[in-house]
């Protein structure tokens, strides 16, 4: 198999503070093909090789965070795995591994040489115990336990030093639950189906991006524009920084927030609204951790139009990036999107694909999605759909990690 048909995933882990910490690089065949993926050391070989070569590690997750890499007990025992930076990166120990003495020792010289270990869909056997002295973290599988199996798993755990991991979290109430039993780190889709919270207060700074938006969705003049942003100052800063990074080598010097409006011009002014609504929270300073996801179903969705991947697909590519990030804006409220589209004066196209996943913009969010949920029987249906080359969509999918990678790193 080609190196350039294996695809990078990304599944963001989040620290406590909801901040995202690292990244666990999953494996995608360009085949996408469930027949392949069960070729695990092949996938770990293709995995490390891409990220270091084709990527590089620092595009795939910037210099802030760490990478978790799933590896088998071949791929652990071998070299190869030592060409990884260790200082950025969690070697992750699959539940397929049989606990012995040599991939003990094993992990003990690894850890020597600065390496850190993780183990994956944690499931206590004996055997294990003397790997919990070697070890930083477990990950817990939550689809595999109860809230009572997962109390006494836990107490089991807190015996060693261990940070403890919960993945598959799905909803608001089990990572509520873990939070209060003492894990430090989460991973899952528990952001993307939250439950439903009546009553919920929309923070100020959200509700002046919102109305940011709204007023450039509606092309309104240029003078209500600048209202917006005088009644914000935050907005005006960001404003401001934005300009700095998007226009670096302008000489003309900024002279007033209307100036700054009209150097960045409506277009960009619009995608940089649907990008702050993200960065927004309740904490100052903290990035949502929704953002990366939603640039990168945007970026993405926008690329394969403008390379012409899609046959067929008349749309611009505005309106597919504008698809992309408004497709957690319900996730981030958590109001229905329903009552979000309405609020806006969104293109035909784009409320059909946001509210019923239709159309040619629909069939491209599900095969984003898709994407993030490793689902390779819908992946594949999906772009034989489109007609859809992989090489389009592999260089399409590098070209997003690495944008998105850039931005988020300047919120």
């Amino acid at each position: 198999m080609s190196q350039k048909e294996i695809f990078l995933g990304r599944q963001p882990i989040l620290d406590r503070s909801n901040q995202v910490q690292a990244f666990e690089i999953l494996f995608r065949s360009g085949n996408v093909s469930e027949a392949i993926i069960s070729n695990v050391g092949q996938a770990a070989v293709g995995v490390i090789l891409n990220t270091l070569s084709d990527f590089g590690l620092e595009e795939v997750v910037g210099s802030r965070h760490q990478a978790f890499f799933n590896v088998n007990a071949e791929i652990l025992m071998s070299e190869m795995i030592e060409l990884l930076p260790q200082e950025q990166v969690v070697i992750e120990l699959l539940e397929t591994i049989e606990i012995n003495s040599a991939i003990i020792n094993r992990c003990r010289e690894l850890k020597k040489k600065g390496f850190r270990l993780a183990l994956d869909d944690f499931v206590y056997k004996p055997g294990y115990d003397p790997l919990f002295e070697v070890v930083d973290i477990v990950k817990v599988d939550l689809l595999q336990e109860t809230p009572e199996s997962l109390e006494a798993v836990t107490k089991r755990l807190k015996q060693w030093p261990l940070t403890l991991l919960a993945e598959k979290v799905e909803d608001v109430h089990q990572y509520d639950l873990t939070r209060s039993l003492g894990f430090d780190l989460f991973q899952g889709y528990y952001f993307a189906r939250p439950a439903v919270i009546s009553g919920k207060r929309v923070d100020p700074a959200s509700i002046s991006v919102l109305k940011l938006m709204d007023l450039v969705l509606r092309d309104a003049e240029l003078s209500l524009i600048e209202t917006a942003f005088r009644e914000s100052p935050s907005l005006s800063y960001n404003l401001l920084r934005l300009l700095n990074s998007v226009a670096s080598g302008m000489r003309e010097k900024i002279s007033s927030v209307r100036h700054a409006i009209v150097l960045l011009g409506r277009e960009r002014l619009n995608r940089w609204a649907q990008v702050l609504l993200f960065t927004y929270g309740d904490t100052p300073g903290h990035q949502n951790p929704l953002l990366s996801t939603a640039v990168m179903r945007g970026r993405l969705m926008e690329l394969l139009i403008q390379d012409g991947a899609l046959e067929g697909l008349k749309q611009g590519a505005d309106l597919a990036f504008m698809t992309g990030m408004l497709s957690l804006v319900d996730v981030l409220l958590q109001k229905p999107m329903k009552e979000i589209v309405q609020q806006f004066r969104l293109a035909d196209a784009v409320q059909e694909a946001l509210l019923n996943r239709g159309g040619a913009l629909g069939d491209l969010l599900l095969l984003v999605e898709k994407i993030e949920q490793s689902n390779y029987q819908a992946i594949d249906k999906l772009t034989e759909k489109f007609h859809l080359r992989l090489s389009k969509l592999f260089s399409a999918e590098q070209e997003a990690a690495i944008w998105t990678r850039g931005l988020t790193d300047a919120f």
